[in-house]
């Protein structure tokens, strides 16, 4: 009998094991994700109404991030035109959204936004935007000298879409089974109320959200999403609802009906609490119904807006946009999609302020990759290095972070067509966020298991 129960138990965390691996590849249905009610002691700072978010944008593509933050001085703009071609925005298209920032740039260099991110200029002047100037995904400190001589620990599979994407969200290629932001939130659960709640995804499902405890709660643009068949009719039978929710939440005798069934029952909970609470939670900061991206940060603030009624003290959201793999049509299409981007974190910036909660919640910008600064044309290619902005009333912004690339091809700090070799590594953006969440030094291993290879900790961006 001891055998059987101990080879039960050993079945039992073998299913709890799979069920994170499905949730993370993907083929889990978003009400298998709840397993976040297992509560962990908190190991980081959370105390009585104090309440922090964090809020990640992933691009997906590989954003062109030269038509994103662009040399703007006389000198630097000759240069990235020559260079970018029929790519290049021109200086006069530039003017609005040239940048002036609280610390200036080494050799009078200047930056602009790219002109349809106009909505952000505000806010960077204003101090609640910082751009982080060509930050990557590194393994270690790398200098051009040890990247030509092979001698570096490089990340693996450079240039690739979906391990640079697991990358930059979790430290680790493709088949990575948590991201940093999980990890983080494995952290968080024992300061909320409802654990559930931790690890929000508006986006479908990311490795980025994915913790070894913490499980991403997946929602839809409009709110929960409940159990096909659970919350209406069933085949305009009620009785035929009755019997599903009996199957899908009754105890079972089976060990793994009866852990799936808590599962679903747990989720058809947090789905009505999360539908009352929102119930009457309205915006008076208008969102472009026809973004997207707005859509998702419109209710990741509706949820910031009932983090008391949902026990949140700690979380963190993740949403994304994606288009930005041009390698063809990068002029026709990438002004929309940056109109997009900078409408949407601007009405969100709105909205926090609306909320009160500014200072409280953190956004940051994230992509597979950057990409050539040199023109195929009609395109760009996949780079390395990329410019990213963080956003916030904890931010310290209206300036620039990291060092400002050369403007050349196989210049000091390109491995290629233009391709930048990172000078800051994600790694350092996500201990400086860590931190700010209350992440404490000797925990910050637990979340970036790579962080030791890097001196900065702390990048200077967050108050």
């Amino acid at each position: 009998m001891a055998h059987v129960s101990r080879l039960g138990a050993l079945k039992r965390r073998e299913f709890l094991k799979r069920a994170s691996a499905l949730s993370v590849a993907g083929t889990a249905a978003p009400w298998a994700l709840q397993l976040a009610t297992i509560n962990d002691a908190a190991a980081a700072t959370v105390g009585g109404s104090d309440y922090k978010a964090l809020v990640c944008v992933f691009l997906y593509g590989g954003n062109d991030h030269a038509n994103t933050v662009v040399p703007f001085d006389a000198a630097s703009h000759q240069s990235y035109a020559a260079i970018r071609q029929t790519l290049a925005l021109s200086r006069e298209a530039l003017s609005d959204t040239a940048l002036n920032p609280s610390v200036a740039l080494p050799d009078s260099r200047q930056m602009a936004l790219a002109p349809s991110l106009a909505a952000l200029k505000p806010v960077f002047d204003q101090g609640r935007l910082a751009v982080m100037l060509n930050i990557g995904t590194l393994m270690q400190p790398t200098t051009l000298a040890q990247y030509q001589a092979g001698s570096a620990l490089l990340p693996p599979k450079l240039f690739s879409h979906n391990d640079q994407q697991s990358l930059w969200q979790s430290s680790n290629p493709e088949g990575a089974i948590s991201g940093w932001g999980g990890r983080m939130g494995d952290l968080m659960l024992g300061g909320n109320g409802n654990a559930t709640f931790t690890c929000v995804n508006l986006s479908g499902n990311s490795v980025y959200l994915a913790g070894n405890q913490a499980f991403q709660y997946q929602m839809g643009l409009n709110g929960a999403t409940a159990i096909y068949g659970t919350s209406r009719p069933l085949f305009g039978s009620q009785a035929c609802t009755d019997l599903m929710r009996s199957l899908i939440t009754d105890e079972r005798s089976h060990w793994m009906e009866a852990e799936l069934n808590r599962v679903s029952a747990r989720s058809m909970q947090a789905q009505s609490v999360v539908t009352g609470a929102l119930s009457g939670m309205t915006l008076q900061t208008g969102f472009d119904a026809g973004n997207p991206l707005a859509l998702q940060l419109q209710m990741v603030a509706r949820m910031i807006g009932v983090r008391s009624a949902l026990g949140a003290s700690r979380q963190v959201f993740f949403v994304s946009l994606g288009g930005f793999d041009l390698h063809d049509n990068l002029m026709s299409v990438h002004p929309a999609l940056m109109g997009q981007l900078g409408g949407a974190m601007a009405s969100f910036d709105a909205a926090l302020r609306e909320l009160g909660v500014a200072e409280k919640v953190t956004t940051f910008t994230a992509s597979d990759f950057g990409r050539t600064l040199s023109s195929n044309g009609d395109g760009s290619d996949h780079g390395w290095g990329s410019h990213h902005f963080v956003m916030g009333g904890a931010v310290r912004g209206g300036r620039f972070y990291g060092t400002a690339p050369s403007v050349s091809v196989n210049g000091p700090d390109d491995v290629g067509q233009g391709r930048l070799l990172p000078t800051t590594a994600v790694d350092e953006l996500a201990a400086t966020l860590a931190l700010w969440m209350g992440v404490s030094p000797t925990d910050l291993p637990r979340v970036l298991p790579g962080v030791g290879h890097f001196n900065a900790r702390d990048l200077g961006f967050m108050a």
